[in-house]
């Protein structure tokens, strides 16, 4: 009778993690479709502009591991939190410098090193707390979805009517919304992990097949979707949409996002997480054609958002899901990390750099052209994980 008393004290655990995640993805719902724009808005060309904006996959290269690393050393996983988002905060006052292209990209170096790890401190904690219940997990996570579709649509419309000569004000003030929230996070302290324990082998893990397909996998689906993340906005913009339509889109793709994350505690337990990611590889190379091939056609991009649903949020849940299983225990963070590294690191930076030398040469539809194929990849990869977990290793 006295069984389902924990809920409480859990939902008071969870609910600052749902505001940090609330107020981090607001930081990203307007910086990252924007940042292209103000880009444009300074004059750089559009080789420049993918440079910069590639420098936040570039710190997911080394910052994730880096930063998991030490907090699993100090146990100081929430004062870490605090002291990135506070450098980060700071470093953004450097975009009110006219500073050129040098300059920006510095700034924009020292800001994502310190926030391009925050959600991967945070999702490796959380994980851990809701232990495999992937419907309270989604209920946590949509908080961020929250944010970052009021922010993506308020920014949008605010940079229509204003212009985006505002741009740096708007990274101070959510930025400062991170930095609160920060301080919301319990004050609490894991224990430092010392010795031969603060190495807990990780290969033996990496050598597994269905592994090693799983990271292929979300290498080419991530590196996919930077086609979205790093130039739709540019793209519509050079197919006449307004800013404010753009704004629309993109939260469109957020609602669905919040809409998944609302149910999947009921939808995701239909099939194995492993063939979660063969359905979310279809969907992508469907959204990257839609884009690719039919983007002045407004309901064909509306479908393309929809797909979001599966190509972000489906995915995201499947693969935490995958990285808390195969990467258990002490090894978590390091899972968790290189889960970010891969995919939104070295796959961010491959999909925006080469992104932006397929729009420079060949336009934008050669690039989703690409984008599409990788998704094709992305399904090849998942479908071998299915048959092996399939096989043997247990299902998702």
């Amino acid at each position: 009778m006295a069984a389902p008393a924990p809920a409480a004290p859990l939902v008071r655990q969870l609910a600052p993690f749902a505001g940090l995640s609330a107020s981090y993805f607001a930081h990203i719902g307007f910086f990252n479709p924007y940042l292209p724009l103000w880009l444009k808005h300074l004059g750089l060309p559009v080789v420049v502009i993918s440079l910069l904006v590639a420098t936040q996959s570039v710190t997911r290269v080394f910052a994730p591991y880096a930063w998991g690393a030490l907090s699993d050393r100090t146990g100081e996983r929430v004062r870490l939190l605090r002291l990135s988002a506070l450098v980060a905060l700071l470093a953004s006052l450097g975009l009110w410098v006219a500073g050129g292209p040098v300059w920006i990209g510095l700034v924009l170096l020292l800001m994502f090193t310190h926030t391009g790890s925050m959600m991967s401190l945070t999702e490796a904690a959380m994980a851990q707390l809701v232990a495999g219940d992937w419907g309270r997990y989604g209920r946590v996570r949509l908080w961020g979805s929250v944010g970052f579709m009021v922010t993506v649509f308020v920014a949008g419309a605010w940079f229509e009517r204003f212009g985006m000569g505002h741009f740096p004000g708007w990274t101070l003030f959510t930025l400062g919304l991170v930095l609160a929230c920060t301080w919301w996070l319990p004050d609490t302290r894991d224990a430092p992990v010392v010795g031969s324990a603060a190495g807990a082998p990780i290969l033996p893990v990496l050598r597994q097949p269905a592994v090693r397909w799983f990271f292929a996998s979300l290498f080419f689906h991530v590196t996919a979707h930077f086609a979205v993340y790093g130039f739709i906005s540019l793209y519509l913009d050079a197919r006449g949409y307004s800013k404010a339509m753009i704004g629309v889109l993109w939260a469109v793709s957020v609602l669905v996002e919040i809409l998944w994350f609302y149910w999947q505690g009921r939808l995701i337990k239909r099939f194995p997480m492993s063939r979660w990611l063969v359905i979310c590889g279809a969907a992508t190379a469907l959204r990257m054609a839609l884009i690719a091939g039919a983007a002045d056609w407004l309901l064909a991009l509306f479908a393309a958002q929809v797909l979001h649903a599966l190509t972000f949020a489906t995915h995201h849940t499947a693969c935490i899901a995958m990285v808390t299983r195969h990467f258990p225990g002490r090894l978590r963070g390091r899972g968790q990390a290189l889960f970010t590294v891969i995919g939104y690191g070295i796959g961010g930076v491959v999909g925006v750099l080469a992104g932006g030398q397929l729009v420079s040469r060949w336009g934008y539809v050669s690039m989703y052209a690409v984008a599409t194929v990788l998704g094709l990849l992305a399904t090849a990869c998942a479908l071998k994980v299915l048959r092996l977990e399939e096989r043997g290793a247990g299902v998702g």
